[in-house]
Order: C-alpha cells, then sequence, then structure tokens
C-alpha cells in the first residue's frame, strides 16, 4: 500500500514538473517540406519592435468556398507564428457578412469569385483583407492582391506564399516614424500630375512625396543639390524637354551621394491620342541629352520602337449596326505586353506589363550588376525611326518570320558603385562638394515613359492596372510599387517576394467523376470489414466455448 502511494506521489509531482517547465520553455516546429510557416530574420527583426498593443483584424470568417477556407487556416496558422514571436499582437477573426458597406468605404473592395463544387459553378464574394492597427494608425493588407496565375488554385496558392510578406510589410508600415521621401521631378515636361495620381496615390500611403523642380538650377546650383540630397529616391517620368548639363549634374550628385532613381524615358515622339486623332503620326527621335548620363552608369536606351506579337489590345471601330458603331479589341504590336523576371522578387507573380511605343535597352559593360526585370518575347521587330504608324496597319496580317529579332530588354536595374558623369569632365560650375563616385546604389531604368501613365476617364484618373476602354488588366502598377519598395527597402522585406509554397491541390474534375467510388471506399468497405470481424469473432466464440 505504501508503494502504491509512493508512486502516485511520483507521478503527481512528475506531472508537476512538466507542466512547470512546459511553461517556461516553448518551442514551435515547422515540418512542412516548404518551410512556410518559418518567419524569416526580417519579419522576425520587424515583430520585435513591436513595443506596444497592435491589433490584427482579419475578415475570413463564414461561409465561403473551401478552397478559399484553406487560405483562412494558412493565415490563422501564419498569424499564430507571429504572436508567438511578439506577445503584444491580438488577433481577431471577423465574419464580414454585415459589415460589408463599412469595410467597403475604407477601401476594402470584395472579390468575386467562381465556385466549382460537384461539378457545377456558382458565384461566391469573400473580402480577403485583414486590417492592422496601433493605436489610432491603422493599415489595410490584401490576402488575395492581383498576381498572374493560371488558375484560382494558382492564385490561392501566390496568396499564400505572399501573407508573410503582406503582413511584414504591413507592420513595418504601421511602425515607421520618419518616411522616407521621394522627390517627383518636374521641370523638363514630365507627366502631369493627373497621369500620375494612381501610382502616387499608392506610394504616398507609405512615403512621403513631393514635387521637386529643377528650374533653380539655373539660379542656385548648389542649393539645389543639397536640396534634392534630402530625398532618398528621384522619380523621373517621361521627360520632354532636353536637360541642360547643370540639371544633369544635379542628377548625377544625387546619385553619387546615394540616392536611388526611378527612370521612365522615352527617347521616341509617338502618341497614342495624336494616332487616334489623325489616323497615321510620326514617330520620331526625342534627344533629351541624357545618353551621355545613363550610358556612364552602363546603359544606352536607343530610339528603335519594340513591335512584338504577344501585344496589348486596343478599341477601333469596325463598322455601324444602325446608329450605332460597332467596335473591337485588336491586337497592337506596337504596344508590347511583357512577362516579368520570375526571378526576381520586383516582377515575381506579377501580370504581364504593357508598354506603350516602347525602345530596346543596351547594356554596357563595367563593374555595374544588370539585372533584366521586363523582356519582350522572342517574336520581335525592330522599326527604325523616323517612321510613320498608320492606324490602319493593324488590319495587316503579320508575317512570322519578320518578327525574329528575339528578346529585347525593356526595363533594367542596376546595383553597384555608380562612376559619376562627370568625373573626367568639365562641370558645368565649380562644386567643393563634388563626389566621383557613389557608394552601393540602385537604380531601376525603363525603356517607356508611358508604363506610369494612368488613363483619364471623364476627367478623372483611371486605374493604372486596367485598360479603361478594353478592360485588360496589367501589372504596371504593382511593378512600379514593388520598384520603389525594392529600391527604398533597407530591412530585406522585399525579398520574401521570392516565397514559394507547394499546396496539395484538389483534382476537382477527378473527384467529381470518382466520387461513387470514393464514397465507397470510405463508407462501404469500412462497414464491410466490421462485419467480417463480427461475424468471425462470433464464430471463434461459439467453437471456443461450445
Amino acid at each position: 500500500m505504501t508503494k502504491k502511494v509512493q508512486h502516485i506521489a511520483f507521478v503527481f509531482f512528475g506531472i508537476i514538473v512538466l507542466n512547470f517547465v512546459g511553461n517556461k520553455i516553448f518551442k514551435r516546429f515547422d515540418v512542412t517540406h516548404d518551410k512556410r510557416y518559418t518567419l524569416s530574420s526580417a519579419s522576425k527583426h520587424i515583430v520585435s519592435k513591436i513595443d506596444g498593443l497592435v491589433v490584427i483584424k482579419v475578415y475570413l470568417e463564414g461561409d465561403f468556398p473551401s478552397e478559399f477556407q484553406r487560405l483562412q487556416i494558412e493565415t490563422r496558422q501564419f498569424l499564430e507564428e507571429l504572436q508567438a514571436e511578439n506577445s503584444n499582437i491580438r488577433i481577431q477573426f471577423i465574419n464580414p457578412n454585415n459589415i460589408r458597406e463599412q469595410l467597403v468605404k475604407q477601401g476594402m473592395m470584395p472579390s468575386q469569385l467562381t465556385v466549382e463544387e460537384d461539378g457545377k459553378l456558382s458565384e461566391a464574394i469573400i473580402f480577403p483583407w485583414a486590417e492592422i492597427s496601433r493605436g489610432k494608425r491603422k493599415q489595410l493588407v490584401s490576402l488575395l492582391p492581383n498576381t498572374q496565375a493560371n488558375s484560382q488554385e494558382q492564385q490561392l496558392q501566390n496568396a499564400i506564399a505572399g501573407l508573410e510578406y503582406s503582413f511584414a510589410n504591413g507592420i513595418n508600415t504601421l511602425l515607421e516614424t520618419a518616411q522616407k521621401k521621394i522627390a517627383v521631378i518636374s521641370g523638363n515636361g514630365e507627366l502631369k500630375d493627373i497621369e500620375l495620381y494612381d501610382f502616387l496615390t499608392e506610394v504616398s500611403q507609405k512615403y512621403r512625396l513631393a514635387k521637386f523642380t529643377l528650374d533653380s538650377v539655373k539660379t542656385n546650383p548648389k542649393k539645389t543639390i543639397t536640396d534634392l540630397q534630402q530625398y532618398d529616391l528621384a522619380i523621373i517620368a517621361k521627360p520632354t524637354q532636353q536637360f541642360t548639363t547643370e540639371e544633369k549634374l544635379t542628377l548625377d550628385q544625387f546619385i553619387t551621394n546615394g540616392g536611388k532613381s526611378l527612370w521612365m524615358i522615352d527617347n521616341i515622339q509617338a502618341d497614342t491620342d495624336s494616332l487616334y486623332n489623325a489616323g497615321e503620326m510620326l514617330a520620331y527621335p526625342r534627344d533629351l541629352k541624357l545618353t551621355d548620363l545613363l550610358f556612364s552608369y552602363g546603359v544606352r536606351i536607343n530610339t528603335k520602337l519594340v513591335q512584338d506579337l504577344y501585344a496589348a489590345q486596343i478599341p477601333l471601330a469596325t463598322g455601324n449596326v444602325g446608329n450605332q458603331t460597332q467596335f473591337q479589341n485588336l491586337d497592337w504590336f506596337y504596344h508590347p505586353l511583357v512577362q516579368g523576371n520570375p526571378n526576381h522578387p520586383i516582377t515575381k507573380n506579377i501580370l504581364p506589363v504593357r508598354f506603350r511605343f516602347a525602345t530596346q535597352i543596351d547594356t554596357l559593360k563595367n563593374t555595374i550588376t544588370k539585372t533584366p526585370l521586363l523582356v519582350s518575347s522572342v517574336l520581335t521587330k525592330l522599326v527604325g525611326t523616323p517612321k510613320i504608324i498608320e492606324l490602319n496597319s493593324i488590319a495587316i496580317a503579320p508575317k512570322e518570320e519578320e518578327y525574329s529579332g528575339g528578346n529585347q530588354l525593356l526595363a533594367v536595374l542596376l546595383e553597384g558603385e555608380f562612376n559619376s558623369a562627370y568625373k573626367s569632365r568639365t562641370k558645368p560650375f565649380n562644386l567643393t562638394t563634388f563626389k566621383e563616385k557613389s557608394p552601393e546604389n540602385k537604380m531601376i531604368v525603363i525603356a517607356d515613359g508611358d508604363l506610369g501613365k494612368n488613363q483619364i476617364l471623364k476627367g478623372k484618373p483611371h486605374d493604372l492596372g486596367t485598360d479603361k476602354w478594353t478592360k485588360q488588366r496589367f501589372g504596371n502598377k504593382d511593378f512600379l510599387l514593388n520598384s520603389v519598395d525594392y529600391l527604398l527597402d533597407d530591412n530585406g522585406l522585399i525579398q520574401l517576394k521570392n516565397k514559394s509554397v507547394q499546396l496539395n491541390i484538389l483534382d476537382k474534375q477527378k473527384a467529381y467523376t470518382e466520387k461513387t467510388f470514393w464514397q465507397f471506399l470510405n463508407i462501404g468497405v469500412p462497414l464491410f470489414l466490421l462485419a467480417v470481424f463480427g461475424f468471425g469473432f462470433s464464430f471463434w466464440r461459439k467453437r471456443k466455448y461450445t
């Protein structure tokens, strides 16, 4: 009896010790093949900075398609990993059915999905959004971003792969006290504010924007250089007027002092609006006097137009029915539709990017690392300028043998230490702070000034990612936003866009056609085995005890 009491006491004491140790020592293990629940060092660093209550509200609750319940489960599991890293994080899953109008007013637009269940198609509406709040500050997170996907399953897989970046980026934006500053360069005929509205509105959610004119270089060049160096990034969007030597030196010294730059350059004068109005136009080279500046950094934007058989569409009037003009969307080979580099976080999984009258980029040999971001298809044709382009040429069937120009580089990332373009040249004014070489720096050069230009619909800016006439969707806005994030990223967050996960997706067609077989296998076979065991056991008992 005494030994039994000792054993019971020992077990009881062991349970207490195990509970105590379990509360003090906590460890989570990620046994998935792709390590989808393992936080990166960048995410851990950001989450570790949370020193107050952060509430994450996820609007993925209620009845919705079974495959998107997977997104709910994966989101919950990932957020639990964040919560395990920092106990200041609180998670709430909310059913959006009763607050739909309120969510839409806050900018959380619903997604309409086509769902296949039991061989039937149906429509479903979900709100794939989360809201991160800290005090009075809030940040929205899209859980189902627009990505290039061949199927709904692929879209779901991309969404799950992007969870870490989406939440880490949202938390980081919320915690930032000093926003980085971006200068939108003006004074040389750049795009108007309304034409850059959609792109810059998105950028302003995360960074501080200001228009910076180079006109003051004429009167006070040194002060202009000093003022520009207060910014972290300069955006040069489709200048149409020549740059003076003083203006180029200003930009050059901004770069050699560590300033990042995003160039959207049209080396050709060509415009779709004038083509529509007159039916034809003259495309001719535009000399912006930037060739020597970009040449010193390792690139040259040429003056040959790129035609690509993989192209975006434009609407054309094809006839009348009664009093109504009939329009048809036709491929316009001067508007290449370009796939992004699948191995770089800027362009991974984004929709094809639309170019309009783009030219080709050459890269030069130097110490700068050059990464192609947007490259045309192999079915291209280079067209020299000046060139009269006629709208009715769209009706001429292309000869594939003429489109054998191969891949053409249209956007490139440059990284490294940039040499000043004025290192061994006479400078337009004396500069005691002149720098011959930059520290490690980055810039992106795009051979199309219209890449960030949104259309105007009824006097208001239209969504940059959608054509107002054809309703085609493009990756222009995502590409530019990713570019800005990459250039200004100090935490390595943008690298999380390269994360990939592999989900085991159910083959719905096969499951539907083999439904009866699997129902019998999962229900009938266990019952049959149970019956065999019951009769066998009963027979054995009779033989043994009779």
